[in-house]
């Protein structure tokens, strides 16, 4: 057991390198006979979303310390909070500084509570989400680079700016890849025709529409 969990350790790193490789050849390109897109936010928008990354991830750990483990992602200033807190007590004062952050447009609080995940646990998620991002690239007309895929506890979490169909495929692929429990989807879903304007442009406008695939 202890060789199986090592040897799918290394595939997810190595499998994270060759995507980290894939995104420097994803602009306006295909790999691999499939249509990978760049970034649909604006770059201030993706630089805002790594500060809130960033700044809320260092405060709350500094504030928590081992009391809670807990992850932020943020994807065209949607919020996605994971990972594990101690008590109500802490997820509802996470949240609630998440929630005061200027930049944050939309706030989702999944912390679970209960005690700190354990490194295989968090090893198992990653291994996960290259097994997703892997399957994403691989899927036609899906475009990979605009999304966050987020593992926990082998529960995950889709953010993204898609079309109500490229939000269906995203869903359905990660539903069927071996491991996962449950799919959570927080898309800004777009139409075609914004789909056809950002593959034009290379971007998204700023301000996108706020109401999660279903």
């Amino acid at each position: 057991m202890k060789i199986h969990f090592v040897g799918k350790l290394l595939i997810a790193l190595v499998t994270a390198s060759l995507l980290s490789a894939c995104g420097v050849l994803a602009i306006g390109g295909v790999v691999a006979g499939a249509s990978v897109m760049a970034d649909r936010r604006l770059p201030a928008v993706q630089a805002i979303d790594k500060g809130i990354e960033l700044e809320a991830g260092n405060a709350l750990a500094k504030r928590f310390g081992d009391n809670a483990h807990i992850n932020i992602t943020s994807f065209n200033q949607k919020v996605l909070i994971t990972g594990e807190a101690k008590d109500t007590d802490i997820k509802g004062e996470a949240g609630a500084y998440v929630k005061a952050m200027k930049n944050a447009r939309t706030v989702f609080n999944e912390l679970v509570v209960g005690p700190n995940s354990t490194y295989t646990a968090r090893a198992n998620d990653s291994y996960l989400e290259s097994k997703i991002k892997t399957q994403m690239i691989f899927t036609d007309q899906l475009p990979s680079n605009s999304m966050a895929i987020v593992a926990e506890g082998s529960s995950v979490y889709l953010m993204g700016i898609l079309t109500q169909r490229e939000a269906e495929i995203a869903k359905k692929v990660t539903s069927n890849v071996t491991g996962v429990k449950e799919v959570f989807v927080y898309f800004d879903i777009i139409s075609d025709a914004e789909k056809l304007r950002l593959e034009k442009a290379g971007k998204a406008d700023e301000s996108q529409p706020n109401t999660p695939a279903k």
